[in-house]
């Protein structure tokens, strides 16, 4: 056995570079925290980014319920040093709980009272941030044995000592720093660290890899999509994926990334992960869709559910959820493990809303499609069908077939972004942060790939928000958010709670039928899970992004959340970030508990510069070169249309837009690299660069009128 074993390898090397032996196993873990531990999930304790491994952000502890939630308070606050976006999880273990911030950094706390016990600084170089689309972002640890796990937004996967915070290892994940980044939470299982990558809007090929919780070494890695053919596919799984590609799709990576989803199911052995949109999003700008046209399950295994088997890394079973995906309708959202009553046949089953509207229910071991129905309305699809589970597309929606624009619902935010659901087995109801908002699609022409930034293949230029007050009256007034409770099973909602815009928080379900969930407008508030009565309410002085938790020690449960307004929300939508209030970022820690009436310290006043910019010099000629300059390479940090979120600098505003010298200086030679703004020569000279600063200082006008008028 052992010699046709390498007589595979052998032939295998006829089409693949080598073929390498798998890094011995270091023993699982008996101390600490285990795979029964996590599997058994105690309720006192948060181990997993889900809770436990199915995912269900439900927490068995019922001392806070709706008859006495009115009384909680904060308990405790820990300010954070990172004012960017704040999207992680807290895991707590043996009195400890552990957070992850923006930046990638880590703290441990004493659960009970707060005290700071380590913290760690990876030292992500802030140049890092251009090749991140969406903020410098992280959405949590791993526990595993005596360690905590954290991946690093510049693509390392680190190893901590529980005790102290310093370093038992450290390796290298991504294949390169200038196209992929990692915003998510590693998951463990069965001693193997899983983690994917961020880069489907750059040139990045998507993957998903296994390392040994020991000692960092990698297990396996497998392939989102396809590589090069002319250097051989790494497994039967990319050769027939490769015929659903057209063009030379590898050139830009191909997407599919695994920027956040990854469940392990304990029941069938199984990872279950999702994956991002194909790249570009428009098809025609790299020819991707096979030239005959759309052959079934086209651009695998985009936007996708894959399962492999986790001790191999084999691929076991996939259901692509939207094919062909031009509108950024990535499936990485939370997936779900449930075993549920399906036709009165009790099923373990997936469970899943991702960006595209659809609510899934899968059968977990084959992935077979049991049942699809929208929980929003949306108009890129007219329906579903019924046995294969593949949507039929409103030939409108294919805008690089039209030439026409396309606004989208959902939008490329998403129905159901990252931002995780809960499920009560209590109530039988799913709880989903949901985004009721469109998104402009228009094909650019004669599109060309370029040296740093996004790959969308969009003109942007054309769907920029224009300075006419009735449009964006009317593009705000459509632009929603809400918490949706929905029965997964009969695909109906039971209740909603509304919103004044998108991008609230993730979900916390409790036994106590609660479910909690920070909101866009600054506020932390719990909801009767049955009903959708508003309880309680906190002000948050941030707006809250990340999921809530809760925990106990001695006697006493506690409800944790981390605050702190961003995201790709607050970064690249312009006007429409600004939809639920003037946003600001306080970044903390915040835990509360019944009787605790702890108070947070009087929040700064909200400092909006005057609009007041020179008047405008420049020509027609430069803002042809400009406005299409910006709006590819400067909007998704700076805003559409020049009008920026809470976070990054808004240019209309900027004294060093209105200096031709101080520009230069910052796009072209760089000055400001260190802090994440890095030199764009690449893609622009000096002359193509003050052409960019008179679009700004044009649209800085244009948005005075504005405000003159009202």
């Amino acid at each position: 056995m052992r010699l046709l074993g390498w007589a595979a390898c052998v032939a295998a090397a006829l089409t693949l570079s080598a073929c390498k032996a798998a890094p011995e196993s270091s023993p699982l873990p008996t101390e600490g925290v285990t795979d029964a531990m996590i599997a058994a999930a105690p309720a006192e304790e948060w181990l997993s980014y889900g809770r436990d491994y199915g995912e269900q952000r439900f927490s068995p502890l019922a001392q806070v319920n709706a008859g006495n939630v009115g009384q909680l308070g904060l308990a405790w606050y820990a300010d954070l040093d990172t004012a960017r976006g704040q999207e992680a999880t807290p895991l707590m273990h043996d009195g400890v709980l552990y957070i992850a911030t923006a930046w990638s950094k880590v703290l441990a706390f004493d659960a009970k009272s707060g005290a700071l016990k380590w913290s760690y600084d990876p030292e992500v170089p802030r140049a890092t941030l251009a090749a991140a689309c969406c903020d410098a972002v992280n959405r949590g640890v791993a526990l595993y044995g005596d360690k905590v796990y954290v991946a690093t937004l510049n693509g390392y996967l680190v190893a901590l000592n529980q005790a102290d915070g310093s370093v038992a290892w450290s390796t290298e994940v991504v294949p390169d720093h200038d196209n992929y980044t990692i915003t998510g939470a590693p998951r463990i299982a069965k001693g193997k660290v899983l983690i994917g990558s961020g880069g489907a809007e750059f040139k990045a090929r998507g993957f998903i890899a296994a390392y040994d919780w020991q000692t960092g070494k990698q297990v396996w890695r497998w392939h989102t999509v396809p590589g090069n053919p002319a250097e051989g596919f790494e497994n039967e799984a990319m050769e027939k994926a490769a015929a659903t590609w057209g063009g030379e799709w590898w050139t830009l990576g191909g997407g599919g990334t695994v920027w956040d989803s990854i469940t392990y199911d304990p029941q069938t052995n199984l990872v279950l992960f999702g994956t991002g949109n194909a790249e570009p999003w428009n098809p025609a700008a790299n020819d991707r869709l096979p030239a005959e046209g759309a052959a079934e399950g086209d651009n695998l295994y985009t936007s996708s559910i894959v399962a492999l088997d986790i001790d191999s890394g084999e691929y076991r079973w996939h259901f692509q959820q939207t094919p062909e995906d031009r509108w950024d309708f990535d499936s990485n959202a939370q997936i779900t493990l449930a075993d549920i009553e399906i036709a009165g046949e009790q099923r373990h089953v997936v469970l899943h809303a991702p960006k595209n509207g659809y609510f899934y229910i899968l059968d977990a071991a084959n992935g077979k499609f049991l049942q699809a129905k929208p929980w929003v309305d949306m108009n890129w699809s007219t329906g579903i069908d019924p046995v294969t589970g593949k949507p039929e597309i409103n030939p409108e929606a294919r805008y690089e077939q039209t030439g026409k624009l396309f606004v989208s619902m959902p939008g490329a935010g998403g129905a159901h972004s990252w931002q995780p659901m809960s499920y009560s087995p209590q109530t039988g109801l799913t709880y989903i942060p949901a985004n009721l908002a469109g998104f402009p699609f228009f094909a650019e022409e004669d599109w060309q790939a370029s040296d740093m930034g996004m790959q969308t293949g969009l003109d942007y230029e054309q769907t920029a928000m224009p300075a006419i007050p009735e449009v964006r009256a009317a593009t705000l007034a459509g632009t929603t958010g809400a918490l949706v409770a929905l029965n997964p099973v009969t695909g109906k909602e039971a209740w909603r709670v509304p919103y004044v815009g998108p991008w609230n928080g993730g979900t916390l379900a409790t036994a106590g039928n609660l479910v909690f969930q920070g909101t866009a407008t600054e506020e932390f508030a719990a909801y009767r899970a049955d009903t959708g009565e508003k309880l309680w309410s906190f002000p948050s002085q941030s707006g809250v992004i990340a999921a809530p938790m809760s925990y106990a020690i001695d006697g006493e449960q506690y409800v944790a959340v981390l605050a702190g307004w961003g995201g790709v929300w607050d970064i690249a939508p312009g006007l429409l970030s600004l939809k639920s209030g003037p946003a600001r970022n306080i970044s903390r820690l915040l835990v509360f508990k019944l009787g605790a009436s702890g108070e947070l310290p009087a929040p700064p006043a909200l400092n909006q510069l005057v609009l007041d910019p020179p008047l405008f010099t420049g020509t027609e000629e430069q803002l042809k070169v400009g406005a299409p300059l910006f709006l590819r390479y400067c909007g998704a940090c700076h805003g559409d249309a020049a009008i920026a979120g809470a976070l990054n600098p808004d240019l209309r505003r900027s004294s060093v837009a209105y200096n031709a010298e101080a520009f230069k200086a910052v796009v072209i030679d760089g000055a400001l690299h260190d802090n994440g703004m890095v030199s764009f020569q690449r893609v622009m000279d000096a002359e193509e660069a003050e052409a960019v600063r008179q679009y700004i200082i044009k649209r800085a006008n244009e948005d005075k009128a504005l405000e003159t008028r009202s």
